[in-house]
């Protein structure tokens, strides 16, 4: 793909998001944003419209781009190359930003997905990672007082009208409670809801374009299952939930932090947490490589450990949603878009590793992924063909040594789940993702793109067997052995029916 081309891949991203039927909603009221201004309609035809325009500048900025190089030196066409890229991605960043919801987080993930990406246009796309446009001080205001019943500056003592991070969804501020607490108070931005929903309407149609490719896709459940968890962001008091769940589990771990949720200032549209401190991703990523490895090792607890110790995974690794200290801790932010497993789940996820990684039988694998609904059963294709496709999503964890993770085998890995041509080209023509799986992909296109731009390196595999309920293994790292002295919070009887079998 052409350095072109790779700079509008999240434009192209949005307007298939937002592409198929096109036919209107009733209008509503825009939402205001600064000075009282319209900043994005919220009824589909109004969002459809600023993606189209989005693609009609960008196409008609490569049109003129491509002209202008016709006549340039070899030198000066570079240097047109890199200000046409820049000139793209702030368009992107700025339409993305202004529209808030489902389309910016597309955006969010295009800023740190695309390894192939030039540096200089991924510094752009980065800005959709933690600093969206806010909204006006009164409108925040007016958000509380529907909400909480009275402006910030009535139900805190102290309240920063300058936000510290704003978002696809809501936008944060600092304040100080009446009882001396510092907290981070979370206020979600007039009218998202209608445009999320606007957003989400189309989702059945990109995922039917996507059967092109992928014929054995089922779009209407991976389109129910990414509408049922994304519209569940919108509710922060399930938010709220879904953050208890993780704070009660790892209160005092040594090195996961959870921030706790002041309950008496949340509301749907409103959340209040402690107020968390530490280094962004892109001031951590210039540590050395030690606290890389060992942020990273925490992160990769936090995630996998979610999942097969709480039975939860946290389903946004982006960027925006950490902070870094030294030593391997970090602070997870953002438990919006959360999915809870039952058993049955857990028990398919146990079966897959242990045909995969322990056992390494071919037949048992291709047993495993088509009677959980991965693969469609009885096609030509060998059992060690399966087992070779697969094994890419498992690399990190065969490996019973220190194993690197790269930028190059992040970028491998969307091309592995992604490219319709090549040797596994009828493997992925006969996959599906069922709806156990779906918001698992944020590891393949999300947590392991982060761990590629800090090059984590450790022994994954040990690491791992500590974590699955069924191994128990002994503590492998330094950090693992402290955290074998912490004592967790309550196992879920979904993770308690794993163990001891």
């Amino acid at each position: 793909m052409s350095k072109i081309k790779k700079v509008i891949t999240a434009g192209a991203a949005t307007a298939a998001a937002v592409g198929g039927a096109r036919a209107a909603l009733k209008r509503r009221r825009p939402t205001r944003a600064e000075n009282g201004q319209p900043v994005s309609s919220t009824d589909r035809t109004g969002r459809n419209k600023m993606v189209v325009g989005l693609g009609g500048r960008t196409g008609a900025g490569v049109a003129a781009h491509r002209a202008r190089r016709v006549f340039a030196s070899a030198e000066r066409r570079e240097e047109l190359d890199r200000a046409h890229e820049v000139k793209t991605a702030k368009q992107v960043v700025e339409t993305l930003g202004a529209m808030k919801g489902a389309l910016m987080k597309v955006g969010q993930m295009a800023s740190f997905l695309d390894q192939g990406m030039p540096d200089h246009v991924r510094e752009v796309l980065a800005e959709l990672q933690q600093d969206a446009p806010p909204m006006s001080y009164e409108l925040v205001a007016e958000v509380m007082a529907n909400e909480l019943g009275q402006r910030p500056e009535k139900t805190f003592a102290e309240w920063d009208p300058e936000p510290i991070a704003a978002a696809s969804i809501g936008q944060v501020h600092r304040a100080m409670t009446h009882d001396g607490r510092a907290v981070a108070v979370k206020v979600q931005y007039p009218g998202v809801d209608d445009a999320i929903r606007s957003d989400l309407a189309n989702a059945d149609a990109l995922f039917i374009g996507f059967q092109t490719f992928f014929p054995s896709l089922d779009p209407q459940s991976i389109a129910a299952e990414l509408r049922e968890r994304i519209t569940e962001e919108l509710d922060y008091v399930h938010e709220a939930a879904n953050q208890r769940l993780f704070a009660d589990y790892y209160r005092g771990h040594p090195y996961i932090h959870i921030p706790e949720v002041i309950d008496e200032h949340c509301s749907p549209r409103v959340l209040t947490t402690e107020l968390a401190e530490g280094a962004r991703f892109a001031e951590a990523s210039s540590w050395s490589q030690d606290e890389l490895n060992l942020a990273a090792e925490t992160m990769y607890r936090f995630s996998f450990g979610g999942i097969y110790r709480l039975g939860a995974f946290n389903g946004d690794p982006h960027p925006g949603n950490y902070l870094f200290r030294p030593g391997g801790h970090v602070v997870f932010l953002d438990f919006g878009l959360v999915k809870r497993f039952s058993a049955d789940a857990l028990a398919g996820f146990r079966r897959l590793i242990e045909a995969m990684v322990v056992d390494e039988s071919a037949s048992e694998f291709r047993a495993a992924v088509e009677e959980l609904g991965l693969l469609v059963p009885g096609q030509e294709f060998t059992d060690d063909h399966v087992m070779d496709y697969f094994s890419h999503f498992y690399d990190f964890v065969k490996v019973d040594g220190e194993y690197t993770l790269t930028k190059q085998y992040a970028a491998e890995t969307v091309r592995h789940i992604l490219e319709p041509v090549g040797p596994y080209s009828e493997i992925r023509r006969n996959a599906n993702v069922p709806p156990d799986y779906v918001i698992l992909q944020r590891i393949n296109l999300g947590l392991l793109a982060l761990f590629g731009e800090l090059n984590a390196t450790g022994n994954w595999r040990r690491i791992a067997e500590e974590l699955w309920p069924w191994k128990n293994g002994a503590p492998s790292t330094p950090m693992g052995e402290e955290i074998a002295r912490w004592t967790p919070g309550p196992l879920p009887s979904e993770v308690l029916a794993q163990l001891g079998d």
